[in-house]
């Protein structure tokens, strides 16, 4: 039987040299397959926004949608380590409601930890989370919820002065107590410097080959998301026009006749 992990599970991962496998999950079904499958941490991203509730960003997604979508992927009592995201005004008014926020992820969701965006400018609300003793997860470089400050979805840290902001970021991140950050959208030879220096578990997504771990979207993967594709995207699936064929079959089947038969029907 497969062990839960655990916050220091994962921190172990990264003193062993062992890659943590990450996906984005927000379903029930989705859950009890990937976790099947062994994955090290399931991450509940607010991306669910986007790919399932068809947003063009992150910003919409309310509390209640997180927790919603965090007790369904906790009813599949996965082994791996479940993280919810703090979605956008969740936690950037006050320590107040940031505390709040992060104790409803895991007293009404289920989560084991949740991700905050944000690097030197939350540190102190990713402290004072952890000093309520909920695990917390950073996630510096690109970060959606930043998308207007950005000036869109763009690669961070690219220049001399923006790469030392995300050195002083991630450090800042470890510094208020986070037992692993999110970087997204950086440079791969940033993301080395920042995973050497860290003491921290590094999750890429777009941000190379020599992060501790890797987090990509499930959706992305299994080529249902037809709105955007990151050039950090590895489709292993297109689900898709599989799923195109079977509506199309079924459709067919009803309108003539073919559906249901007498095997379909009760007597």
């Amino acid at each position: 039987m497969q062990k839960k992990k655990t916050v220091l599970d994962i921190q172990k991962m990264k003193a062993d040299g062992e890659r943590i496998a990450v996906l984005t999950c927000y379903d029930y079904p989705t859950a009890a397959i990937m976790d099947g499958c062994g994955i090290d941490m399931i991450l509940i991203g607010d991306s669910v926004g986007v790919v399932v509730a068809g947003y063009d960003n992150t910003l919409p997604v309310t509390m209640e949608e997180m927790i919603y979508h965090t007790r369904a992927v906790m009813r599949a009592r996965p082994n791996a380590l479940v993280v919810a995201d703090l979605p956008f005004l969740s936690y950037q008014v006050d320590l107040a409601s940031a505390r709040l926020n992060a104790g409803r992820l895991v007293k009404d969701g289920g989560a084991a930890a949740v991700k905050i965006e944000g690097g030197v400018n939350v540190e102190e609300t990713i402290a004072a989370i952890t000093a309520m003793d909920i695990p917390v997860v950073g996630h510096i470089g690109l970060t959606p919820q930043s998308l207007h400050r950005m000036g869109g979805f763009k690669v961070q840290g690219k220049g001399a002065e923006q790469a030392e902001r995300l050195m002083e970021d991630a450090r800042a991140v470890e510094r208020a107590g986070a037992f692993a950050v999110v970087l997204e959208g950086i440079p791969m030879g940033l993301a080395e410097r920042i995973t050497a220096e860290l003491s921290i578990p590094t999750i890429g997504i777009g941000a190379g080959p020599h992060c501790d771990g890797q987090v990509l979207v499930i959706h992305d993967i299994l080529g249902l998301c037809s709105k955007y594709s990151p050039k950090f995207v590895k489709r292993y699936a297109e689900l898709s026009p599989v799923i195109g064929e079977a509506v199309t079959s079924y459709i067919a089947d009803v309108k003539g006749g073919a559906f249901p038969e007498e095997r379909h029907s009760f007597k």
